[in-house]
């Protein structure tokens, strides 16, 4: 039997998160509105507990101003 080839997953990350969000003086439901999400999908995202897809990684960093994927998000290994 054939072994997948492991491949990499993004997820938000709250420690980088956190410094964004108190040096720009906006709220965790503030930046679910800016970026068109619900606060509860964000404070999913932000636990861990769900994935962003592409186009919500887009409106994360288009309403925090982020400009590199790394500065707000962390890819995951991940071997099925």
């Amino acid at each position: 039997m054939k072994r997948r080839k492991p491949y990499c997953r993004s997820r938000l990350d709250p420690y980088k998160v956190w410094p964004i969000l108190n040096r720009q003086n906006i709220s965790q439901n503030e930046l679910a509105k800016k970026s068109g999400i619900s606060s509860g999908y964000l404070s999913q995202l932000i636990s861990g507990t769900r994935r962003p897809s592409p186009q919500t990684r887009r409106r994360l960093m288009g309403a925090l101003g982020v400009m590199r994927f790394e500065d707000l998000f962390l890819l995951e290994e991940v071997d099925d």
